[in-house]
């Protein structure tokens, strides 16, 4: 805690700001629907997804739905330096292929674009402008625009084309009408998540600034805020020893390292694999004393329906735990925007 006269490292948010940061994404919402009709009205068996860092693992957080609901899609996410290497087999006439890059410049994701063109298969980008190399090197082009919430803007406008393609071709999915009317009001519910978060996390980064590792720990869609936050937010933007773990995974050899002191943040979603995080908190609650539990169930989400809270989950966590990052970058004197390697040394 503070003292009484300290001001908590809290940084500016304006939330009207954010919200209109997503203007071009929920234009295309409607084009993006449409794109995911037209894919399976073409008669898709396979639909693969690639990037790297926050883009792949978006990704995947749509294709686990996807997988739960499919019983006639081979569903494949891939890291877009291993598409390139493994060369599948599969990518024939009946595949399609999502790319995923905010700025479109991604080496690795364009030379995987560049490398599908060779293949028979279709390719589609989610980026936030169709000029961008991305935009050039794939057959279909979902843009949001110019925007500093290019994370979130492409989860919307991946998340209702998969939805559509799921809606023509999945008996089991029933989801996509309740996608429609709720992903509109998607900004406004992060924005009162990050809103909600700032004080509490504030005083969690006071508690987590000078640790030398910490655990983010998620289940099934949850691991990919686990991923986002630890990689791209702490070992990326604040240069910690972050590491996300998989919580179906965590009793099986990740658990050995944990004693009392140990810092670790756990990520509780809705849905199927929420019971996997609540088996690591139970036993957190008996070994460990320096554990955070973010659950998205106390986040209210105005205006998302029920049976849609399990899959926008991760990213309103998410949205949370950026107030925790800005308070870190407070506390440590170290700016978001700094880099060593990124974008300044050949690698």
């Amino acid at each position: 805690m503070t003292e009484a006269n300290t001001p908590l490292p809290c940084a500016a948010f304006d939330p009207i700001a954010f919200e209109n940061a997503f203007s071009g994404a929920l234009d295309k919402l409607g084009a993006a629907a449409a794109l995911g009709a037209e894919i399976a009205a073409d008669g898709i068996s396979r639909l693969f997804f690639c990037g790297c860092g926050a883009p792949h693992f978006m990704m995947r957080a749509l294709a686990y739905w996807a997988h739960k609901y499919s019983a006639t899609l081979d569903i494949r996410t891939y890291f877009s330096a291993q598409l390139l290497h493994q060369e599948p087999a599969a990518l024939d006439e009946r595949t399609v292929v999502v790319l995923g890059s905010h700025s479109g410049k991604t080496e690795e994701t364009n030379t995987a674009a560049l490398f599908l063109r060779k293949k028979p298969c279709r390719t589609a980008a989610i980026t936030q402008n169709s000029s961008s190399p991305l935009g050039q090197n794939v057959d279909i082009v979902l843009d949001y625009g110019e925007t500093k919430e290019g994370y979130f803007s492409s989860y919307l406008l991946g998340q209702i084309m998969v939805s559509a393609i799921l809606d023509q071709l999945e008996s089991g999915w029933s989801l996509h009408a309740d996608l429609i009317a709720s992903l509109p009001r998607l900004p406004k519910a992060l924005a009162a998540a990050k809103s909600k978060n700032i004080e509490v996390a504030a005083n969690q980064a006071l508690k987590f600034a000078k640790d030398r590792v910490l655990y983010v720990i998620g289940a099934g869609p949850m691991f990919t805020t686990a991923y986002t936050f630890a990689s791209c937010f702490l070992m990326e933007m604040q240069r910690m020893h972050a590491h996300p773990i998989e919580a179906a995974e965590f009793f099986h050899g990740p658990f050995e390292v944990v004693d009392a002191a140990t810092p670790i943040i756990i990520l509780l979603g809705e849905g199927p694999a929420r019971p996997e995080a609540e088996r690591v908190v139970r036993f957190c609650k008996q070994y460990v004393k320096r554990f955070v539990v973010m659950d998205a169930a106390n986040f209210r989400m105005r205006g998302i329906r029920p049976s849609i809270r399990p899959l926008v989950a991760p990213f309103v966590v998410d949205a949370a735990l950026t107030a925790l990052v800005e308070s870190l970058s407070i506390v440590r004197d170290f700016p978001l925007t700094t880099r060593r390697y990124m974008g300044k040394v050949a690698y």
